[in-house]
């Protein structure tokens, strides 16, 4: 990996930070109305599909030897070695989410369950974790690549970034829910990166993130945009032992 690569691909995750956080381009062209959807939605999603077309075609012809690991090779190992716990995470959000939005107040239409609640966070789950693992955490890595630990201090810094990158959400929400939102992210960044350094294989954390994302899906049912006390209360520790376990997965000295 040259130099001249290293750059490239800190400038694409750049841009792809910037296009995610703003919605540009598409938020200023896409403005589609249909049922009860979000029209934003539309434009998120748009977006994720002109991010892939530039991903794909800045990685094909100006970072040729950048590996991100979309391959298939340890997929179904890494499931069910690493993805039991990040299946039960997914199920107690669920749980949370279920306990603090009660009683539900909203009937959403069937296209609305299917854009918001499940087609987005497939592009969401892709988006991120090419830029944050496949491309952030590996350039943290290589320029990293004199410490001892820089596996470890990759991860958790592209965790961190992670994190904070989602303050921009909640920025309307009370201080303690913003606080909240940033540490239970850092500790779900960290093992979606050791997941993804460990077995070298981006579907295992896309497929794990997409499945904690979509454990949302009662916000579909309710009119509440922000987080009932005690949803924050049962996700906030579940996701720092999660943070917690990823210390455990990396330290390993085993491989798939």
């Amino acid at each position: 990996m040259n130099k001249k690569e290293i750059i490239i691909a800190t400038v694409l995750t750049i841009i792809i930070a910037f296009m995610e956080l703003t919605v540009l381009p598409s938020i200023l062209v896409i403005n589609i109305n249909y049922f009860d959807i979000t029209p934003i939605y539309f434009s998120l999603i748009f977006n994720f599909i002109l991010i892939g077309i530039i991903s794909f075609l800045i990685l094909k012809f100006f970072c040729p030897s950048w590996n991100l690991g979309f391959k298939k090779k340890g997929l179904l190992k890494g499931l069910k070695k690493y993805g039991l716990v990040g299946f039960l995470a997914g199920i107690m959000s669920f749980v949370a989410f279920y306990i603090g939005l009660r009683p539900f107040d909203y009937e959403p239409s069937i296209w609305k369950v299917l854009v918001e609640g499940i087609i987005y966070y497939i592009g969401l789950a892709i988006i991120e974790e090419l830029y944050v693992r496949g491309l952030l955490l590996n350039i943290i890595e290589k320029l990293c690549a004199n410490k001892k630990n820089k596996t470890m201090i990759a991860i958790i810094i592209s965790s961190v970034i992670f994190g904070l990158g989602h303050i921009f959400g909640t920025l309307s929400q009370p201080l303690i829910v913003i606080i909240s939102n940033v540490i239970w992210t850092i500790g779900m960044g960290m093992y979606f990166g050791s997941i993804y350094k460990k077995t070298n294989n981006l579907w295992l954390p896309i497929i794990l993130h997409f499945w904690i994302n979509i454990c949302a899906l009662p916000y579909c049912f309710s009119s509440l945009s922000g987080y009932a006390d005690i949803s924050l209360y049962i996700i906030l520790p579940i996701y720092l032992l999660l943070g917690i376990y990823s210390f455990y997965i990396i330290r390993k000295k085993d491989n798939l």
